[in-house]
């Protein structure tokens, strides 16, 4: 069967895309993807193309740009064409120079799908979907990447043939089959030095490792092909069955996400289904063993990632979201009529105390006007703090208050108080001090509503 009838069989069989659909293709200039033009345009399907100038190999990078531009022409289609300083871009985020250049490439060509590159049009344009020229090769070095890299079995399942609006019709093809037909139909091409460095990842496993496994194993390339088909059936049970876990395990309660103990430790394996549910929240694999650990501990330990904290509450892991620092500490003035903060806001009213009936809301703190001095101050609650609750005499720390309370910690820790003079006159939503409550001597009341 000819390259051109694989071709259009793939795309049928993986349902890619439709025929009269509008595609970007990516186009280096480099063999894959000038067979990617060539059978897109004897299949009569309806393209542009998009180059990305890196701007990492000189003079090279200009021949290139220069060879895509003259390609467009032979094939009549419009062509966007972006300089990137891929250096600086990965420098400034930290990041090696392959993966700051498919950020760097990814991003622009969904600015161009969006509408949103910067170009002036006369008239609309309706892009589909990206088409690139990953090949059956690539898909065998990124399987041997993930294994090694360790990425679970998500990445021994290779690259996709669609992912969003990325399509991938020449992953059926090996390369040899590839530069076959450039031959055969008289296509140019120009070559990328760097690819026999092997400074690259990907150059590496291309040129040193898959090359010495086919001594040992001749067939390796069509095995390691077959094994991910394999392993995306694979994929598509284990997610499956994990799915199944989380919808045993998870239970959400306004923001947070509850599971209980006892039923996780009955899960097997744990190790897997533990990481599945926490990858989702930030959290890597090897936060997974400190996880397990939580299960044992104390009420009050936790764990966590950059977004997220696991915590550990009685029978429960809670994972929530990572608190924010942000106006924790808020002083509020007597002209101060409406106080926002991070739970919401306080609205501040000066009433008469005559004729006024008391509202029972622990939402609405009502206090005796005379006794509170400004400037008050709103912050978080802190260890050590202590209040004389409404009702009592004694004071009681606010720790102990919250236990009384059978507060979640993560409750706890959303507990803000409002101070004069470091009293505390109002833990904000609770109980106010029975230190500033209104009596019958009463003449003015301040009232404090939270929404």
């Amino acid at each position: 069967m000819n390259l051109l009838k694989k071709f259009t069989d793939f795309i049928k069989k993986e349902n890619l895309f439709q025929p009269k659909d509008k595609l970007l293709l990516a186009v280096s200039g480099g063999v894959d993807s000038v067979v990617l033009c060539e059978l897109c345009k004897q299949t009569g399907f309806d393209f542009v193309i998009a180059h990305c100038n890196f701007q990492l190999r000189g003079e090279e990078s200009k021949r290139d740009e220069q060879f895509v531009r003259e390609l467009t022409k032979k094939y009549n289609v419009e062509i966007f064409v972006k300089k990137f300083d891929t250096e600086k871009y990965a420098e400034e985020n930290k990041l090696s120079i392959q993966v700051a250049a498919r950020e760097l490439r990814y991003g622009w060509f969904n600015q161009i799908v969006n509408g949103h590159a910067g170009f002036i049009r006369h008239s609309p344009l309706t892009i589909h979907h990206i088409l690139t020229a990953h090949h059956a090769n690539d898909n065998i070095e990124t399987l041997l990447i993930n294994f090694f890299k360790g990425t679970g079995i998500s990445g021994l399942r290779g690259i996709l043939p669609k992912h969003g609006n990325i399509i991938r019709p020449l992953l059926f093809a090996k390369k040899e089959e590839l530069i076959e037909f450039a031959k055969e139909n008289n296509l140019s091409y120009v070559e990328d030095s760097s690819n026999v460095s092997d400074k690259y990842t990907r150059n590496y496993f291309r040129n040193q490792l898959i090359p010495s496994v086919q001594k040992v194993f001749p067939q390796v390339e069509d095995n390691l092909l077959n094994n991910i088909q394999r392993f995306k059936d694979i994929e598509t049970l284990y997610q499956q069955s994990i799915e199944l876990h989380k919808k045993k395990l998870l239970e959400k309660k306004g923001e947070e996400i509850h599971i209980p103990v006892l039923k996780l430790f009955k899960s097997d394996p744990l190790p897997t289904i533990v990481y599945e549910i926490i990858k989702d929240f930030g959290f890597t694999s090897n936060q997974t063993e400190d996880v397990i650990k939580l299960l044992n501990s104390d009420s009050g330990k936790y764990v966590q990632s950059h977004t997220h904290k696991i915590i550990k509450n009685r029978n429960w892991l809670i994972i929530t979201s990572s608190l924010t620092t942000v106006a924790e500490n808020i002083l509020i003035e007597e002209e101060d009529k409406v106080v926002e903060f991070l739970n919401g806001k306080l609205e501040m009213k000066q009433i008469s105390a005559a004729g006024y009936k008391l509202s029972g809301s622990e939402s609405i703190a009502q206090l005796d006007s005379d006794e509170i001095k400004f400037p008050l101050l709103l912050r978080k609650w802190k260890q050590g703090d202590y209040f004389y609750p409404l009702g009592m005499k004694k004071k009681k720390k606010l720790s102990r208050f919250f236990i009384d309370q059978k507060l979640s910690l993560t409750e706890k820790e959303n507990i803000w108080v409002l101070e004069m003079n470091k009293k505390i006159i109002w833990i904000v939503g609770k109980r106010i001090d029975d230190r500033f409550k209104i009596t019958p001597k009463t003449k003015n009341i301040l009232k404090i509503s939270l929404s």
